[in-house]
Parts: C-alpha cells; structure tokens; sequence
C-alpha cells in the first residue's frame, strides 16, 4: 500500500547552514560536476553527498565557503570562485585564512573540530594554536580582517545565531554519539 507523503527528512545542521546561507542572499544548488564553485552573483554549488569524504557534511562546506567569502571581502561575491583559483597552490595563504578564520568563528561555540574543513589543506588547520588569528604567516593579517568581517559586519548575527544552533545540536548529539562521530568532539579542538 502506498501513503502519501507530505514531509521530507533533512540533517537538521544541514537545515541550519542552508537558512543561512539563504539569509545571506545565496542559493545553494548540489552537482556532481563540482566540489564547492561560488557563481559571482547568488549561487554557490557544492557537490553531493557521494561526493564528500566521511568527515564532511553540507553545513561545514557552506560554513567554509562563508568564510572564504569573509576573507576575501564584499567585493569578492561578485567574482566566480570568490576571485581565488584552485588548480595550483597560488591562493594557498588565501586558503589558510580561511581556515583561520572558521576555527576562530568556530571555537567560542565549541565546534572548531565539527566543523572543520577538508581537503589537504587540513593538515594546516589542525595545526593552529589555541588562538587562530595569532602568527607571523601570510595568512594572518587577511584572517584577521576575514574574521572582523564575521563578527562585526552585516552577516554577524547571522552567523553567530547558525553557530549557536549549530552547537545546540551538536551538545544534544554529543550525549549519543560514539567515539568515532564528530559530534563526540563538539567542545573539542
């Protein structure tokens, strides 16, 4: 017998970061042609599920990509890719900026570990000190602006209320969850 259905089930995280991202104006479209790709206008396209290593989820790609456009500035969201290109290591301080900045927006919440970025670049963000926005490489001082851009500027409170109910649920999950979930380590570095 078949019944009609009227609801649909999504990750309630994924559910948190896909209202902000449209609070902020942007579209987000899931391909398989594509890992994450910013359009230059409203639309940010990230792959799919099949796509992601274990340790990834939608809510921290679009986290990421916030913060990517954070570093770059405003005038970056009207340029394809946020104005960066990723075929060859010449935005690779841009890159780790931007994981300086989601570990300190990250850290206050207690989901710098939960949310953390992928790819090999991480292997740079897991190295960053209990203070991300601190050092002498390259990629501090945009880190630092990216940063005052996501706790001073228009898209603050929008991030700080994702983050917060992001780590509401992350405490909820973190009662349940085995040892190998990430939501084990939400209150983690």
């Amino acid at each position: 017998m078949l019944r009609a259905m009227s609801r649909t089930y999504r990750d309630p995280v994924d559910l948190i970061w896909l209202g902000t991202a449209a609070r902020l104006g942007w579209r987000v479209v899931r391909s398989h042609e594509v890992y994450a790709a910013w359009d230059g206008r409203d639309t940010l396209t990230i792959g799919d599920e099949r796509d992601f290593d274990p340790d990834d989820c939608l809510a921290q790609m679009i986290f990421h990509e916030i913060c990517h456009a954070l570093v770059e500035g405003p005038d970056a969201l009207a340029q394809v890719d946020w104005g960066l290109c990723n075929y060859d290591d010449g935005d690779v301080l841009r890159e780790y900026a931007c994981h300086r900045v989601q570990a300190a927006l990250a850290d206050p919440y207690g989901l710098r570990a939960v949310l953390a970025p992928t790819t090999v670049y991480r292997p740079y963000f897991e190295a960053l000190g209990a203070d991300p926005l601190a050092g002498d490489d390259g990629a501090v001082a945009p880190a630092r602006a990216g940063y005052a851009r996501g706790t001073e500027g228009p898209w603050a409170a929008v991030i700080a209320e994702a983050l917060a109910a992001t780590a509401a649920v992350g405490r909820a999950a973190a009662a349940y969850a085995p040892a190998q979930s990430l939501w084990s380590q939400v209150g983690s570095r």
